[in-house]
């Protein structure tokens, strides 16, 4: 249903169109009293009206999914400072050298149980350093895809900055001179056709 051609059916009395502009599969249309906006193949309602005192502007801009970037640049910063780590800090030079092997009195004593599990946590310890380094790579190149997702989410927008709530964003069209029509519109003065004129005014 193209509410955009049919736009009269939601006019007030004595509303009048001052400009409509199809976008992809809705549109914009500026009245003497409004902007009204449909969204159909968007999140979201599928129309918004503003009235004109609270139109701040019209500008084409690039948006995307801002999740995206954010869980991307999070797993580069890890993958980062995991490598680092990795590569800086030699934990198996660290615990080189160093046996924990119960022998016949640690067994007499009873400790011998509890030096055999130190024995193995050292162990791990000396391959953390090797275990950074792998992650860190993971991270960086889940941190690297996520990227890739969110520059292919970006695209051109048409949006409506609205004072005092959520702007209202559309796909943008192709030709720029849409943008320049929707601002001459929201710029020209509302039809008066009962206004006195000049001569009745004399």
């Amino acid at each position: 249903m193209d509410w955009v051609e049919r736009v009269e059916e939601l006019l007030y009395d004595g509303e009048s169109i001052q400009e409509r502009v199809p976008v992809g599969a809705g549109g914009v249309v500026v009245t003497s009293h409004r902007l009204l906006a449909f969204t159909p193949d968007r999140d979201g309602p599928n129309f918004s009206q503003v009235d004109r005192p609270n139109v701040d502007g019209v500008e084409v801009d690039t948006g995307g999914e801002f999740r995206f970037l954010e869980l991307s640049v999070k797993a580069i910063v890890v993958g980062v400072a995991l490598l680092v780590a990795g590569f800086t800090v030699s934990l198996d030079g660290m615990v080189q050298g160093i046996s924990l092997e119960s022998n016949g009195a640690a067994s007499a004593v009873g400790i011998g149980g509890m030096l055999g599990l130190l024995q193995t946590m050292l162990g791990l310890l000396a391959q953390l350093d090797d275990l950074m380094r792998v992650f860190g790579g993971l991270a960086l190149a889940f941190g690297a895809v996520v990227l890739a997702v969110y520059l292919r989410s970006r695209e051109r927008l048409l949006v409506v900055a609205v004072a005092g709530g959520d702007d209202i964003e559309l796909a943008a069209p192709d030709d720029d001179a849409v943008l320049d029509r929707l601002r001459a519109a929201l710029g020209s003065s509302p039809e008066r056709p009962d206004a006195p004129t000049d001569d009745a005014v004399a």
